[in-house]
């Protein structure tokens, strides 16, 4: 009983951490900043991996593997936007990080949906058939295109006369 809270609660901050970074993705393909949003997209971001650890299992498993990628992105996209405050490259560095973030959460999201959605798992039981091998492939291809996007239209601010 206490797992299956526990997964809904995991399950909710995951959801929440991906609308709030697609509202931080069109922001930055806008060209704005949206700090509140991203103050959410990168605590809930955080929370997903952190939680994600917590979950019963035996050995190092690839959910583990993605969980440590997923929080060193994550340090460097928060270095990158605080700390550094998107000065010169750490502008394109924070974009980047903080789209690949987002996509490592979009990239679990198709796998649990794959698990848990009886017509996918119909199509794609393993993982390892082409529906499953060919959405995740679409959504990457997207993803690094939009990054591509998002790191030439996120500039910096002008600089105003005072």
């Amino acid at each position: 009983m206490i797992l299956r809270i526990y997964t809904i609660i995991h399950t909710l901050i995951s959801l929440m951490g991906i609308f709030t970074g697609f509202v931080v993705l069109f922001g930055l393909l806008a060209g704005k900043r949206l700090d509140g949003w991203t103050r959410w997209f990168l605590i809930t971001t955080v929370l997903t991996s952190v939680t994600g650890f917590f979950f019963p299992f035996h050995g190092f498993t690839p959910a583990i593997t993605l969980g440590i990628m997923s929080l060193i992105v994550l340090a460097v996209a928060i270095f990158a936007r605080y700390p550094r405050q998107l000065a010169g490259a750490w502008r394109w560095i924070y974009v980047v990080t903080a789209v690949i973030t987002l996509y490592l959460n979009v990239f679990v999201g198709i796998v649990q949906a794959f698990e848990k959605i009886p017509a996918l798992k119909a199509i794609a039981p393993t993982q390892t058939e082409p529906p499953f091998k060919l959405t995740q492939l679409v959504v990457l291809v997207l993803f690094v295109l939009i990054t591509i996007v998002a790191a030439i239209r996120f500039r910096p601010e002008p600089v105003r006369a005072v």
